[in-house]
Protein backbone atom coordinates (compact mmCIF):
# COMPACT_ATOMS: atom_id res chain seq x y z
CA UNK A 1 0.00 0.00 0.00
CA UNK A 2 1.15 3.28 -0.42
CA UNK A 3 2.65 5.18 2.38
CA UNK A 4 0.89 8.17 3.75
CA UNK A 5 2.09 10.68 6.76
CA UNK A 6 -1.28 10.30 8.79
CA UNK A 7 -1.87 12.20 11.91
CA UNK A 8 0.20 10.58 14.62
CA UNK A 9 -2.42 10.29 17.43
CA UNK A 10 -2.28 7.99 20.51
CA UNK A 11 -4.77 8.61 22.91
CA UNK A 12 -7.61 6.90 24.58
CA UNK A 13 -10.72 7.33 26.74
CA UNK A 14 -13.15 5.78 28.98
CA UNK A 15 -13.88 2.15 29.38
CA UNK A 16 -11.49 -0.13 26.49
CA UNK A 17 -9.18 -2.71 25.87
CA UNK A 18 -5.29 -2.35 25.32
CA UNK A 19 -5.40 -5.12 22.91
CA UNK A 20 -7.59 -4.91 20.18
CA UNK A 21 -10.42 -7.71 19.51
CA UNK A 22 -9.33 -9.29 22.59
CA UNK A 23 -10.53 -8.48 26.44
CA UNK A 24 -13.20 -6.85 25.60
CA UNK A 25 -14.77 -4.48 28.81
CA UNK A 26 -17.38 -6.38 30.40
CA UNK A 27 -20.27 -6.69 28.46
CA UNK A 28 -19.15 -4.27 25.58
CA UNK A 29 -19.38 -4.46 21.24
CA UNK A 30 -15.95 -3.65 19.35
CA UNK A 31 -16.21 -1.47 16.78
CA UNK A 32 -13.16 -1.05 14.35
CA UNK A 33 -12.95 2.49 12.16
CA UNK A 34 -9.72 2.45 10.00
CA UNK A 35 -8.35 3.77 7.29
CA UNK A 36 -7.25 1.86 3.92
CA UNK A 37 -9.02 -1.33 4.52
CA UNK A 38 -6.96 -3.00 7.40
CA UNK A 39 -4.04 -1.25 6.07
CA UNK A 40 -3.96 1.88 8.09
CA UNK A 41 -4.45 3.17 11.03
CA UNK A 42 -7.56 2.45 13.21
CA UNK A 43 -9.27 3.12 16.76
CA UNK A 44 -11.24 0.67 18.28
CA UNK A 45 -14.79 2.01 20.06
CA UNK A 46 -16.44 0.10 22.74
CA UNK A 47 -20.48 -0.24 22.67
CA UNK A 48 -23.02 -1.49 24.83
CA UNK A 49 -25.33 -2.46 21.91
CA UNK A 50 -24.42 -4.11 18.63
CA UNK A 51 -23.53 -1.93 16.52
CA UNK A 52 -25.96 -3.61 13.61
CA UNK A 53 -29.04 -3.04 15.43
CA UNK A 54 -31.03 -1.02 13.42
CA UNK A 55 -34.44 -0.56 13.21
CA UNK A 56 -34.83 0.31 9.38
CA UNK A 57 -32.32 0.87 7.18
CA UNK A 58 -33.05 2.72 4.07
CA UNK A 59 -30.51 4.49 1.15
CA UNK A 60 -27.53 3.52 -1.49
CA UNK A 61 -25.35 2.30 1.83
CA UNK A 62 -28.45 -0.49 2.48
CA UNK A 63 -26.01 -4.06 2.58
CA UNK A 64 -27.56 -6.22 -0.38
CA UNK A 65 -27.15 -10.04 -1.06
CA UNK A 66 -28.03 -11.86 -4.52
CA UNK A 67 -28.44 -15.35 -4.78
CA UNK A 68 -26.40 -16.08 -7.92
CA UNK A 69 -27.12 -19.85 -8.03
CA UNK A 70 -30.95 -18.18 -9.71
CA UNK A 71 -28.60 -17.02 -12.39
CA UNK A 72 -29.01 -20.47 -14.40
CA UNK A 73 -29.21 -19.78 -18.05
CA UNK A 74 -26.31 -21.36 -19.92
CA UNK A 75 -24.12 -19.20 -22.09
CA UNK A 76 -21.36 -20.63 -24.13
CA UNK A 77 -19.15 -17.81 -24.19
CA UNK A 78 -17.97 -15.79 -20.89
CA UNK A 79 -18.51 -12.45 -22.53
CA UNK A 80 -22.54 -13.46 -22.45
CA UNK A 81 -22.54 -14.27 -18.66
CA UNK A 82 -24.74 -11.88 -16.69
CA UNK A 83 -22.05 -8.80 -14.81
CA UNK A 84 -22.91 -9.22 -11.05
CA UNK A 85 -21.01 -6.05 -9.35
CA UNK A 86 -18.61 -3.55 -11.65
CA UNK A 87 -16.30 -0.24 -11.46
CA UNK A 88 -13.75 0.94 -13.84
CA UNK A 89 -10.85 -1.23 -12.38
CA UNK A 90 -13.06 -4.68 -11.24
CA UNK A 91 -15.70 -6.73 -13.11
CA UNK A 92 -17.48 -9.41 -11.65
CA UNK A 93 -19.58 -11.74 -13.66
CA UNK A 94 -21.54 -15.77 -12.87
CA UNK A 95 -20.65 -17.60 -15.76
CA UNK A 96 -22.60 -20.90 -15.80
CA UNK A 97 -21.75 -23.16 -18.89
CA UNK A 98 -22.21 -26.54 -20.41
CA UNK A 99 -20.39 -29.03 -23.09
CA UNK A 100 -17.62 -27.27 -25.35
CA UNK A 101 -17.62 -23.83 -26.53
CA UNK A 102 -18.04 -22.56 -29.76
CA UNK A 103 -14.62 -21.36 -29.69
CA UNK A 104 -11.68 -19.51 -28.18
CA UNK A 105 -12.28 -16.22 -26.50
CA UNK A 106 -9.26 -13.70 -25.05
CA UNK A 107 -9.57 -10.73 -22.83
CA UNK A 108 -8.15 -7.12 -24.21
CA UNK A 109 -9.08 -5.51 -20.89
CA UNK A 110 -7.06 -6.65 -18.48
CA UNK A 111 -6.39 -10.14 -16.33
CA UNK A 112 -8.95 -12.83 -16.57
CA UNK A 113 -9.98 -14.81 -12.72
CA UNK A 114 -11.90 -17.58 -12.46
CA UNK A 115 -12.42 -19.43 -9.74
CA UNK A 116 -14.52 -22.94 -10.16
CA UNK A 117 -17.64 -23.07 -8.24
CA UNK A 118 -18.94 -26.04 -9.39
CA UNK A 119 -17.89 -28.18 -12.36
CA UNK A 120 -14.82 -30.44 -13.90
CA UNK A 121 -13.91 -30.23 -17.26
CA UNK A 122 -10.39 -29.56 -19.33
CA UNK A 123 -8.97 -25.89 -19.84
CA UNK A 124 -7.26 -25.17 -23.41
CA UNK A 125 -5.11 -22.25 -24.12
CA UNK A 126 -2.07 -20.90 -25.83
CA UNK A 127 0.30 -22.89 -23.64
CA UNK A 128 -1.43 -26.23 -23.45
CA UNK A 129 -4.31 -27.94 -21.10
CA UNK A 130 -5.32 -27.58 -17.64
CA UNK A 131 -7.70 -30.57 -15.95
CA UNK A 132 -9.68 -28.04 -13.81
CA UNK A 133 -12.32 -29.10 -10.55
CA UNK A 134 -14.13 -27.24 -8.33
CA UNK A 135 -12.20 -24.87 -6.06
CA UNK A 136 -9.67 -24.05 -8.64
CA UNK A 137 -8.45 -20.47 -9.36
CA UNK A 138 -7.78 -19.99 -12.97
CA UNK A 139 -5.63 -17.11 -13.60
CA UNK A 140 -4.98 -15.98 -17.41
CA UNK A 141 -3.25 -13.26 -18.55
CA UNK A 142 -4.30 -10.46 -20.61
CA UNK A 143 -4.27 -11.19 -24.54
CA UNK A 144 -4.31 -15.48 -23.56
CA UNK A 145 -6.52 -17.15 -25.81
CA UNK A 146 -8.75 -20.33 -24.24
CA UNK A 147 -11.53 -22.51 -24.36
CA UNK A 148 -13.18 -25.13 -21.70
CA UNK A 149 -14.73 -28.63 -22.69
CA UNK A 150 -16.74 -30.17 -20.17
CA UNK A 151 -18.05 -33.43 -19.00
CA UNK A 152 -21.32 -31.23 -17.40
CA UNK A 153 -22.43 -28.03 -16.31
CA UNK A 154 -19.94 -25.77 -14.74
CA UNK A 155 -20.41 -22.45 -12.28
CA UNK A 156 -18.02 -20.18 -12.50
CA UNK A 157 -17.12 -16.90 -10.48
CA UNK A 158 -14.87 -14.40 -13.16
CA UNK A 159 -13.20 -11.62 -11.77
CA UNK A 160 -11.39 -9.17 -14.27
CA UNK A 161 -9.12 -6.99 -13.17
CA UNK A 162 -9.73 -3.99 -16.11
CA UNK A 163 -6.93 -2.55 -18.02
CA UNK A 164 -4.45 -3.89 -15.22
CA UNK A 165 -3.17 -6.95 -13.71
CA UNK A 166 -3.38 -9.79 -10.92
CA UNK A 167 -0.37 -9.80 -8.31
CA UNK A 168 0.39 -12.26 -5.59
CA UNK A 169 0.70 -9.97 -2.17
CA UNK A 170 3.55 -8.76 -0.11
CA UNK A 171 3.59 -11.47 2.85
CA UNK A 172 6.33 -9.20 4.60
CA UNK A 173 8.00 -11.27 7.88
CA UNK A 174 5.90 -14.11 6.72
CA UNK A 175 8.02 -14.73 3.83
CA UNK A 176 6.59 -15.51 0.17
CA UNK A 177 6.00 -19.16 0.82
CA UNK A 178 3.30 -18.29 3.31
CA UNK A 179 -0.60 -18.88 2.84
CA UNK A 180 0.59 -21.11 0.02
CA UNK A 181 3.73 -22.04 -2.10
CA UNK A 182 4.07 -20.50 -5.31
CA UNK A 183 5.48 -23.82 -6.19
CA UNK A 184 1.68 -25.29 -5.50
CA UNK A 185 0.88 -23.28 -9.13
CA UNK A 186 0.54 -25.09 -11.96
CA UNK A 187 0.66 -23.88 -15.55
CA UNK A 188 -0.85 -26.20 -18.40
CA UNK A 189 0.80 -29.07 -20.29
CA UNK A 190 1.49 -29.68 -23.84
CA UNK A 191 0.60 -33.59 -23.54
CA UNK A 192 -1.07 -35.74 -25.62
CA UNK A 193 -4.76 -34.75 -24.85
CA UNK A 194 -3.35 -31.04 -26.05
CA UNK A 195 -1.81 -32.53 -28.82
CA UNK A 196 -5.21 -34.39 -29.88
CA UNK A 197 -7.30 -31.54 -29.33
CA UNK A 198 -4.65 -29.47 -31.61
CA UNK A 199 -5.15 -32.26 -34.83
CA UNK A 200 -8.91 -31.00 -34.21
CA UNK A 201 -7.78 -28.42 -36.98
CA UNK A 202 -11.19 -26.64 -37.90
CA UNK A 203 -12.35 -23.37 -38.79
CA UNK A 204 -12.60 -21.71 -35.12
CA UNK A 205 -13.62 -18.20 -34.03
CA UNK A 206 -12.05 -16.33 -31.18
CA UNK A 207 -14.29 -13.48 -29.38
CA UNK A 208 -12.02 -10.69 -28.25
CA UNK A 209 -13.32 -7.97 -25.65
CA UNK A 210 -11.94 -5.13 -25.93
CA UNK A 211 -13.28 -2.05 -24.23
CA UNK A 212 -16.22 -3.98 -23.21
CA UNK A 213 -17.18 -4.75 -26.78
CA UNK A 214 -16.70 -7.62 -28.72
CA UNK A 215 -14.95 -8.26 -31.86
CA UNK A 216 -14.95 -12.08 -33.56
CA UNK A 217 -11.69 -13.58 -35.51
CA UNK A 218 -12.59 -16.20 -37.60
CA UNK A 219 -9.64 -18.46 -38.58
CA UNK A 220 -9.70 -21.41 -41.07
CA UNK A 221 -7.91 -23.31 -38.44
CA UNK A 222 -7.07 -24.05 -34.80
CA UNK A 223 -5.40 -20.79 -33.84
CA UNK A 224 -4.44 -22.89 -30.72
CA UNK A 225 -1.29 -24.35 -32.42
CA UNK A 226 1.61 -23.72 -30.57
CA UNK A 227 4.36 -25.56 -31.03
CA UNK A 228 5.86 -24.49 -27.48
CA UNK A 229 6.35 -22.02 -25.17
CA UNK A 230 9.23 -20.59 -22.81
CA UNK A 231 8.95 -17.21 -20.38
CA UNK A 232 7.83 -15.70 -17.08
CA UNK A 233 3.88 -15.36 -17.66
CA UNK A 234 1.61 -18.19 -18.43
CA UNK A 235 -2.00 -19.41 -17.66
CA UNK A 236 -1.64 -20.86 -13.82
CA UNK A 237 -3.84 -22.96 -11.75
CA UNK A 238 -4.12 -23.33 -7.90
CA UNK A 239 -6.89 -25.28 -5.70
CA UNK A 240 -8.17 -23.63 -2.45
CA UNK A 241 -7.56 -27.11 -0.96
CA UNK A 242 -4.12 -26.52 -1.05
CA UNK A 243 -4.57 -22.42 1.21
CA UNK A 244 -3.07 -22.92 4.80
CA UNK A 245 -4.39 -20.07 6.14
CA UNK A 246 -2.47 -17.57 8.62
CA UNK A 247 -3.93 -18.19 12.23
CA UNK A 248 -3.16 -16.78 15.51
CA UNK A 249 -4.67 -18.57 18.58
CA UNK A 250 -4.59 -14.98 20.74
CA UNK A 251 -6.00 -12.66 18.02
CA UNK A 252 -8.93 -13.00 15.58
CA UNK A 253 -6.57 -11.98 12.35
CA UNK A 254 -8.38 -9.34 9.39
CA UNK A 255 -9.33 -10.27 6.31
CA UNK A 256 -6.33 -8.87 4.44
CA UNK A 257 -4.17 -11.56 6.48
CA UNK A 258 -6.21 -14.20 4.07
CA UNK A 259 -5.40 -12.37 0.90
CA UNK A 260 -4.58 -14.40 -2.23
CA UNK A 261 -4.11 -11.94 -5.27
CA UNK A 262 -3.92 -8.13 -5.48
CA UNK A 263 -4.80 -5.77 -8.27
CA UNK A 264 -4.42 -1.99 -8.74
CA UNK A 265 -7.46 -0.72 -6.96
CA UNK A 266 -8.73 -4.23 -5.66
CA UNK A 267 -7.70 -7.48 -3.64
CA UNK A 268 -8.99 -11.41 -3.55
CA UNK A 269 -9.20 -12.92 -0.99
CA UNK A 270 -9.99 -16.33 0.49
CA UNK A 271 -11.40 -17.50 3.65
CA UNK A 272 -10.65 -21.51 4.26
CA UNK A 273 -11.42 -23.66 7.22
CA UNK A 274 -8.90 -22.83 9.82
CA UNK A 275 -8.73 -23.63 13.65
CA UNK A 276 -10.55 -20.49 16.11
CA UNK A 277 -8.68 -18.88 18.81
CA UNK A 278 -8.33 -20.53 21.68
CA UNK A 279 -7.32 -17.43 23.89
CA UNK A 280 -10.04 -16.95 26.29
CA UNK A 281 -10.70 -13.80 25.50
CA UNK A 282 -9.79 -13.48 21.77
CA UNK A 283 -12.87 -12.65 19.91
CA UNK A 284 -13.51 -15.57 17.97
CA UNK A 285 -15.77 -14.22 14.97
CA UNK A 286 -15.11 -11.42 12.89
CA UNK A 287 -15.26 -8.20 14.29
CA UNK A 288 -17.79 -4.97 14.03
CA UNK A 289 -16.28 -2.46 11.74
CA UNK A 290 -16.36 0.57 9.03
CA UNK A 291 -14.35 0.16 5.90
CA UNK A 292 -15.10 3.22 4.82
CA UNK A 293 -12.47 2.90 2.05
CA UNK A 294 -13.67 0.09 0.61
CA UNK A 295 -16.33 -1.77 -0.48
CA UNK A 296 -16.13 -5.38 0.53
CA UNK A 297 -17.99 -8.40 -1.81
CA UNK A 298 -18.29 -11.98 -0.31
CA UNK A 299 -18.96 -14.84 -2.56
CA UNK A 300 -20.14 -17.84 -0.77
CA UNK A 301 -18.30 -21.31 -2.35
CA UNK A 302 -19.25 -24.41 0.24
CA UNK A 303 -19.18 -25.25 3.85
CA UNK A 304 -21.05 -23.33 7.05
CA UNK A 305 -20.88 -19.78 6.98
CA UNK A 306 -20.04 -19.12 10.85
CA UNK A 307 -20.55 -15.54 10.94
CA UNK A 308 -23.88 -15.12 8.63
CA UNK A 309 -27.48 -16.31 8.61
CA UNK A 310 -29.39 -17.77 6.23
CA UNK A 311 -26.75 -18.00 3.33
CA UNK A 312 -26.33 -20.59 1.35
CA UNK A 313 -23.76 -21.68 -1.04
CA UNK A 314 -23.51 -19.57 -4.11
CA UNK A 315 -24.96 -16.44 -2.47
CA UNK A 316 -22.98 -13.36 -3.11
CA UNK A 317 -22.92 -10.34 -0.18
CA UNK A 318 -21.99 -6.58 -1.36
CA UNK A 319 -21.24 -4.07 1.74
CA UNK A 320 -20.64 -0.35 -0.04
CA UNK A 321 -17.98 1.46 1.61
CA UNK A 322 -18.84 3.25 4.91
CA UNK A 323 -21.62 0.62 5.92
CA UNK A 324 -20.78 -0.61 9.37
CA UNK A 325 -20.86 -4.34 9.88
CA UNK A 326 -20.42 -7.31 11.83
CA UNK A 327 -21.59 -10.92 12.85
CA UNK A 328 -24.99 -11.72 12.45
CA UNK A 329 -27.08 -12.21 15.87
CA UNK A 330 -26.58 -15.85 15.69
CA UNK A 331 -22.90 -15.75 15.15
CA UNK A 332 -22.24 -13.04 17.66
CA UNK A 333 -23.49 -15.31 20.88
CA UNK A 334 -20.58 -17.01 19.96
CA UNK A 335 -18.49 -14.52 20.71
CA UNK A 336 -16.40 -15.71 22.77
CA UNK A 337 -16.87 -19.40 23.16
CA UNK A 338 -16.91 -21.57 20.21
CA UNK A 339 -18.64 -25.18 19.68
CA UNK A 340 -16.08 -26.72 17.57
CA UNK A 341 -12.67 -26.48 17.47
CA UNK A 342 -12.22 -25.08 13.26
CA UNK A 343 -14.49 -23.23 10.82
CA UNK A 344 -15.93 -25.11 8.09
CA UNK A 345 -16.26 -22.64 4.93
CA UNK A 346 -14.58 -21.51 1.79
CA UNK A 347 -15.31 -18.04 0.58
CA UNK A 348 -14.02 -15.45 -1.66
CA UNK A 349 -13.73 -12.00 -1.12
CA UNK A 350 -13.79 -8.78 -3.29
CA UNK A 351 -12.55 -5.76 -1.84
CA UNK A 352 -12.66 -2.91 -3.53
CA UNK A 353 -10.99 0.61 -3.55
CA UNK A 354 -13.68 2.26 -5.81
CA UNK A 355 -17.17 1.91 -5.60
CA UNK A 356 -19.18 -1.16 -6.90
CA UNK A 357 -22.25 -0.72 -9.35
CA UNK A 358 -24.63 -3.48 -9.26
CA UNK A 359 -25.50 -4.86 -12.79
CA UNK A 360 -29.03 -5.46 -14.01
CA UNK A 361 -28.88 -9.48 -13.89
CA UNK A 362 -27.90 -9.21 -9.95
CA UNK A 363 -30.79 -6.81 -9.31
CA UNK A 364 -33.39 -9.56 -10.49
CA UNK A 365 -31.86 -12.18 -7.95
CA UNK A 366 -31.20 -10.07 -4.96
CA UNK A 367 -32.59 -11.29 -1.61
CA UNK A 368 -34.07 -7.54 -0.14
CA UNK A 369 -34.56 -9.06 3.16
CA UNK A 370 -30.58 -9.27 3.79
CA UNK A 371 -30.72 -5.95 5.83
CA UNK A 372 -32.67 -7.21 8.30
CA UNK A 373 -30.92 -10.17 9.03
CA UNK A 374 -28.73 -8.29 11.89
CA UNK A 375 -32.33 -7.65 13.61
Amino acid sequence: MKSRNFLPIRAAEGQYSRQAHADLPEGAYEREISKEGFFGPASFVYHKRPPTGWSSFEGPLRPRAFDLTALNSTEQSLWNAPVVLHNASCEIRFWQVAGNGPGLMRNGDGDQLLFIHQGTGEFFCDYGRLVIETGDYIYIPRGTMWRVSLKGVMRVLAIEASNTHFTLPDRGLLGPHAFFDPALLDTPKMDKAFRAFQAMDVETSVQIKKRKEVSVATFPYNPLDALGWHGELAVARINVKHFRPVVSHRYHLPPSAHTTFVSDRFVVCTFCPRPFETDPGAIKIPFFHNNDDYDEVLFYHSGDFFSRDNIKAGMMTFHPAGFTHGPHPKALRKMLVQDKPATDEYAVMIDTRDPLDVGPAAEGVERRDYVDSWK
